[in-house]
């Protein structure tokens, strides 16, 4: 999951982003409200929520939000401010915020809330992925193969393996290019190697195969990848 994150402190940004690594969102941070708009213009489509601060340089957090509505876009936004008041509070929900969080909170709180953002549109995600044997669980961060006598052995995947299993799983059938694959697993403006997504793609093959899933991400050459749904990932 990507998440457009508009904090202009330095302190808060970089916690925020911490927390959200872990539990494995793919995080774009900007401390400006015209690069929050630059972001979406080009890429919205790539995020599955986003955080605003009210008060930051450029357009208003407000701002941002008010154009995202006025287009008619049903990106997933929390507001974060100091502003504690009722009409504050009742101004960012009628501007078209789907949640509103007062500094200083913590971040349990903020999770909690994303947690709840993601039940509340359940087309942004299932609350499991399951293709074969393969089983991705959203709320437990968690990957499992499910044995044929019913047994789930947990994979141990890094973040961005999880990350690119899911993409996958997403698009099953479908071919997607190292292009697609690293405009929606990284940063933007991430300086990565050239061969990044196929090192990546190399070391989830390996933890797939040693549990029985071979064959199952396939390389189309020169084009890109594709996870084939059909084939048996039982050994």
């Amino acid at each position: 999951m990507r998440v457009l994150l508009l904090e202009d402190e330095p302190d808060l940004g970089a916690a925020i982003k911490r927390t959200l690594d872990r539990e494995k969102y793919v995080v774009d941070w900007v401390t400006d409200g015209t690069e929050a708009w630059d972001y979406l213009e080009n890429h919205w489509t790539q995020y599955t929520l986003a955080i605003f601060d009210w008060l930051v340089p450029g357009l208003s957090g407000m701002e941002v939000l008010q154009r995202l509505r006025e287009r008619n876009n049903p990106l997933p936004v929390l507001i974060l401010t100091a502003r504690d008041s009722m009409n504050d509070k009742v101004m960012g929900l009628d501007a078209g915020a789907d949640d509103y969080l007062v500094k200083p909170f913590g971040m349990m709180e903020l999770l909690a809330r994303l947690r709840a953002l993601q039940r509340r549109t359940p087309q942004l995600q299932p609350p499991q992925l399951q293709i074969n044997n393969l089983i991705l669980d959203y709320g437990a961060r968690t990957v499992y193969y499910l044995a044929p006598n019913g047994d789930k052995q947990l994979i141990s995947l890094t973040k961005k393996e999880f990350q690119l299993l899911e993409y996958f799983m997403t698009h099953p059938n479908q071919i997607v290019t190292s292009d697609q694959i690293r405009n929606r697993l990284w940063e933007t403006g991430t300086d990565t190697f050239s061969n990044v997504v196929a090192a990546q793609v190399r070391l989830l093959r390996r933890k797939l195969e040693a549990i029985g899933c071979e064959n199952l991400i396939e390389t189309i050459h020169g084009v890109g990848y594709c996870l084939n749904q059909e084939i048996n990932a039982s050994k």
